[in-house]
């Protein structure tokens, strides 16, 4: 018993690159709003999730659907309208019916990995209770917890802070500059937290949308100071796009760990 458990430790122990690392990650992953501050009673975004090349252009597949959220401006879960998923994108309308900033996510948790059993490599997804349930004979065993958070926000009337607290869980951007009242030349600074914490150094992927029409996608890479923070700078109104990852190294026989955070931001003219 104790040399299995050793066994499967030591592979929990191993580094992420080479089994998180796939081809898909070269794509980016986002919800796109209509719009993102809106007037009036009552309104509604409606809302396009993909995952491309290009940003942001219908030309890989569709995002699901099935762990969307979205947190009002007083805190509470409000239920979308489903359109529907094509091949290349997900729709759905978002109805806003209280004043304030919603918050709209996808958000996934797991545990995955593989081990080999008499000559056979056999896949693995559970939870950290079910790992023990991995036979007793196998070897090369490696899991790795998988933590996602892809965003964006919307206003209706006056922007407030109540759909922006953080979960504590992987990583998540806390805005300083209110997430929908970004102006174009005038600079906005976020802070990144991993599992509720600044998390300092972690370097940010954000690029104007739009790459489609441009020979170089003219990304800017930043890094986050001791709070966590990044200040980004904007010289042409539109929708952005900003991605980073976080990855751990599993240690004492906990997996290792990857959480992925991307946002769709949209700054207005000034």
């Amino acid at each position: 018993m104790f040399a299995r458990a050793s066994l499967i430790a030591a592979g929990l122990a191993i580094g992420l690159g080479a089994f998180m690392s796939t081809p898909a990650e070269a794509h980016r992953r986002w919800l796109l709003p209509s719009m993102t501050v809106f007037a009036g009673d009552e309104a509604t975004a409606s809302v396009d999730a993909a995952v491309s090349n290009q940003l942001f252009v219908f030309e890989h597949h569709a995002l699901a659907l099935d762990n969307l959220t979205i947190t009002g401006p007083d805190g509470q879960p409000v239920q979308p309208t489903i359109i529907g998923s094509g091949k290349y994108r997900s729709t759905f309308d978002v109805p806003l019916k209280k004043q304030g900033t919603y918050r709209i996510a996808l958000t996934s948790e797991g545990l995955m990995g593989f081990y080999e059993l008499n000559g056979q490599r056999q896949r693995w997804r559970g939870t950290r209770g079910e790992i023990s349930k991995i036979p007793a004979g196998a070897t090369n065993v490696q899991i790795n917890e998988s933590i996602s958070r892809t965003e964006t926000f919307v206003s209706l009337g006056t922007p407030n802070d109540t759909a922006l607290k953080p979960t504590g869980r992987g990583v998540e951007m806390i805005p300083v500059t209110h997430p929908t009242d970004l102006v174009a030349g005038e600079q906005a600074v976020m802070r990144f937290l991993f599992d509720g914490q600044p998390a300092a150094g972690l370097e940010i992927e954000f690029v104007e949308g739009g790459t489609r029409y441009r020979d170089n996608d003219g990304a800017q890479k930043l890094t986050t100071d001791a709070k966590g923070e990044v200040t980004l700078n904007v010289e042409d109104a539109g929708m952005y796009y900003l991605e980073t990852t976080k990855s751990v190294d599993g240690q004492n026989g906990q997996p290792g760990r990857r959480a992925s955070y991307t946002g769709v931001l949209e700054f207005l003219p000034s």
